[in-house]
């Protein structure tokens, strides 16, 4: 059913936080060939426009929104993303840590979600786990999904970044939301630079093991 990183896309669609020396407002807006949520497409192959707004200030605390169209086949046409948490720092380890709500304010049931997450970073490694916490009742009758993730970032050529990902979805959810088992993998290599993002995608689903390549374009802006 679905397929965000706070990833992300798989990191080339998702927002940034930064705590900053003071409180900032930021806009970004995206163009993709594809819009993969833990790599499963959410838009049937097709393309995808996304945009946000974010709020950060010198505590750390942050908050933001996010939008893109969708198509799962049914009446809903657009994603909007809800979120807020505290980011910092100690001795050299980041830390990201609040609650995500995915809302599809025209489908025709109730399905969305949310979800608590928790990240830590070292150098170019980060570590996430996203726990659903909420779920409306055409969403899921289970309630019971867990999503653990890793991504390596590293800077190569001038100007470019290599990221690297690996994620496993599991819990009764993953089961109604596949129809094929409860737990899959999700695997993903991307290449950005000046806006740009070059990635493959790739999941252990029998429905979606093969590698899919998407490139997407985004800008970001103070306000």
């Amino acid at each position: 059913m679905k397929n965000k990183p706070l990833l992300i896309l798989l990191g080339g669609l998702t927002a940034c936080f930064c705590v900053s020396a003071r409180a900032e407002v930021t806009a970004n807006i995206a163009a993709s060939s594809n819009y993969y949520w833990r790599g499963i497409t959410q838009t049937d192959d097709g393309a995808a426009v996304s945009g946000g707004l974010d709020y950060s200030n010198e505590s750390g605390f942050y908050a933001g929104t996010w939008v893109s169209n969708i198509d799962f086949g049914d009446s809903a046409s657009y994603e909007m993303d809800l979120y807020a948490g505290y980011a910092g720092e100690i001795k050299g380890m980041s830390f990201d840590f609040g609650y995500i709500h995915y809302a599809y304010p025209d489908a025709s049931g109730d399905i969305d979600f949310g979800e608590i997450y928790a990240a830590l970073g070292w150098q170019y490694f980060t570590f996430k786990l996203s726990h659903l916490a909420t779920a409306q009742s055409d969403s899921s009758t289970e309630e019971d999904m867990l999503y653990a993730e890793v991504s390596a970032s590293f800077p190569i050529f001038k100007d470019s970044e290599l990221t690297l990902h690996i994620g496993r979805s599991s819990g009764d959810t993953v089961l109604e939301w596949t129809g094929e088992d409860d737990a899959y993998m999700d695997y993903g290599v991307s290449l950005s630079t000046q806006g740009f993002t070059f990635g493959l995608v790739k999941t252990d689903l029998d429905s979606s093991d093969d590698i899919k390549a998407y490139v997407s374009y985004g800008l970001d802006f103070n306000l």
